[in-house]
């Protein structure tokens, strides 16, 4: 068969195609995404998701003057093909390579960068205003999934957008699936909805059901006995929210997709939101019968569907967390798990195992859940609440108003904290350190390997006497030999881990090991070199920097986070008890300020300057030493 999709070279080559050849691209674009995706890995499942609609979107709408935002940014694979990106998706999220989420500086048919969710609806009304006031912009349209509409900020959007009454379009991706099955009573809101067409669609709604494939046909027929069943004349939350409601609508249906488009953008005034209710891994068997809906693989056998991921010599630090956690609430009833949907993602599935009744799961909603364990907390419990640490920024007024100021004993298990590799930029763990140790009462650790970890969390779970935060890597653990049970470690007390002399090596979390080697290499130049692991980026340790300060001619303070964090806490002290004012030389190697691209993690902490090369001509420069080989 003649590929259509060999010949589009931007989405306006859509516009001279016929309903009946969009739907044979949709067929092509999909083998397409899931042929690049096995060679890469990447975000598939949410992406075939969205195969028709993407065609159907860029098939009506006149891109890129009118905004297309992507939410959360994981299904955007057949939005790059279709945007003269398909000869690059060989690079997907590697270095120097195309993203894995939608973003402004690669092309202008990326209005938004987006990998974080909740944003795409305040954004379009953003673009929408704009337009309003003058500026060169057409619709604004928003594409935001069921589980990304499941957080606040997306409902202030709303709000806001429906009350001010502008013209734009929000497309409801509902495939009762993120990256765990959604939860709340949001999810089960929809997956019950019928709605109302606008009133120049109500012919074209009226029979919806009878034309609907047998799930779809249900889940109509649900959503229209929930209504009836309810208050007939009462309109959906959208509705009363501002917006025109269409929907639910087949989001594989070619036909149905571009006729409820065609006619929204042709007779909307104002604010409409069309439901579109798609199958996450669309089309691909094994993505289909996943349990996660191949929502993120490595490469793969397209046959098969088997994953090629290499197998690891130690267990990864979120398994390492997952199952501890879950030992330590086999003899405290009082643990509790509390995860802003990542069950898997932060290791609480392994908890939910056994404790199921324990375990929370708030949905994409952070700032909920943060204050949500604070209750829990205040309640004389003991939550965990674990969110990587670029999600946590989003609960950050949380952590300081309902937490910090209360003091309440709050656990924070801090996954991908430091640099996470081809998701880049976007999911990198770089300022944790930085906001959390500004907070009064709060105590900040990071380990240094898993059997750290061990400790940390055994730590954090006997504490009660305020908020307590741990930081640990994204991947495996270093090999070490991880204890039976964990030690209680003494709050703010740090350990020297390797003697010496002369330069002295202060390591805070996950760098310990680059240290290590970097005063191996420090040796090779006669030097010795002391290694010191904090584990307390608050309270410092400061018998252990007072005793490096004084007894060596060099500090290094090393750590996997931006400046501002746990060197500069080391400056003030040193700076404040007159550390300085001697012939100490200090030297702290952090990530640069700047955003660091995708790449492996090693590439990138090399970009950032932070290998044992970089630390060991950091600490001989700095020695007046200057390095033979290193």
């Amino acid at each position: 068969m003649h590929s259509l999709l060999d010949e589009i070279t931007a989405p306006s080559d859509l516009k001279t195609l016929s309903d009946q050849q969009l739907a044979q691209l949709a067929d092509e674009l999909r083998v397409d995404v899931i042929e690049a995706v096995s060679r890469t890995g990447g975000h598939l499942g949410s992406s075939l998701g969205v195969v028709e609609l993407t065609v159907a979107l860029h098939a009506v709408f006149d891109t890129p003057k009118d905004k297309l935002i992507w939410d959360v940014g994981h299904q955007c694979y057949p939005h790059k093909v279709l945007t003269g990106r398909r000869a690059g998706m060989g690079t997907l999220r590697q270095e120097g390579g195309l993203s894995g989420f939608t973003k402004r500086s690669e092309s202008p048919y990326d209005p938004f960068g987006a990998a974080h969710s909740s944003t795409s609806i305040s954004a379009a009304h953003g673009f929408t205003v704009a337009r309003d006031l003058g500026q060169d912009t057409g619709d604004a349209i928003a594409v935001i999934g069921d589980g990304s509409i499941s957080a606040g900020m997306a409902y202030e959007a709303l709000n806001n957008a429906g009350a001010e009454g502008r013209r734009m379009f929000v497309i409801l991706n509902d495939n009762e699936m993120s990256i765990a099955p959604p939860v709340g009573a949001m999810s089960k809101y929809m997956s019950g909805l019928a709605g109302t067409a606008l009133a120049q669609l109500n012919a074209f709604g009226q029979d919806i059901e009878t034309v609907l494939p047998g799930p779809m046909r249900d889940h109509a027929r649900r959503a229209r006995e929930l209504v009836t069943g309810a208050v007939a004349s009462q309109g959906t939350i959208f509705e009363e929210l501002g917006f025109e409601y269409i929907g639910p609508i087949d989001g594989h249906d070619m036909s149905q997709l571009l006729s409820v488009l065609r006619s929204a953008r042709t007779r909307a005034k104002g604010p409409v939101l069309i439901h579109c209710c798609t199958v996450k891994g669309k089309g691909y068997a094994p993505a289909e019968t996943s349990a996660d809906k191949y929502h993120g693989v490595a490469k793969f056998d397209v046959a098969s569907g088997a994953q090629m991921k290499s197998g690891a010599n130690a267990p990864s630090y979120t398994t390492v967390f997952g199952q501890t956690l879950t030992q330590l609430a086999e003899k405290d009833s009082k643990i509790v798990g509390i995860t802003a949907a990542m069950p898997s993602g932060t290791g609480l599935d392994i908890f939910a195992q056994r404790f199921a009744d324990r375990m929370f799961d708030v949905g994409i909603a952070e700032q909920h859940g943060v204050t949500f364990a604070a209750g829990l907390a205040a309640s004389g419990l003991k939550p965990f609440c674990a969110i990587y640490s670029t999600f946590l920024q989003r609960g950050y007024d949380q952590i300081v108003h309902d937490v910090a100021l209360q003091n309440l004993p709050v656990r924070f298990a801090i996954d991908r904290a430091g640099l996470v590799g081809a998701d880049g930029a976007t999911h990198a763990g770089a300022f944790d350190i930085g906001f959390l140790t500004a907070l009064p009462n709060m105590v900040v650790m990071a380990a240094a390997d898993e059997a750290e970890l061990v400790h940390m969390i055994t730590t954090a779970a006997a504490h009660d006497t305020g908020p307590i935060a741990f930081r640990y890597p994204r991947g495996t653990g270093t090999g070490v030999s991880i204890p039976q049970e964990g030690e209680l470690l003494q709050i703010g007390k740090g350990r020297i881990v390797r003697p010496g002399a002369e330069i002295a090596l202060l390591s805070f979390g996950g760098h310990l090991a680059e240290a290590l080697k970097a005063a191996d290499l420090i040796s090779a130049q006669g030097v010795d070199a002391t290694v010191a692991d904090a584990r307390f980026a608050k309270p410092l340790d400061h018998a252990l920097i007072s005793k490096l300060a004084k007894t060596h001619k060099v500090l290094i303070t090393i750590e996997q986070g931006a400046q501002g964090g746990f060197g500069a806490m080391v400056l003030h002290y040193l700076a404040d008890t007159g550390l300085l004012d001697g012939p100490l030389a200090v030297r702290s190697m952090t990530l640069p300020d700047r955003f660091i691209d995708q790449a492996a993690p090693d590439a990138m902490y090399a970009d950032a300057g932070l290998t044992a090369t970089d630390i060991a001509a950091t600490a001989l420069q700095a020695l007046k030493r200057a390095p033979v080989s290193v």
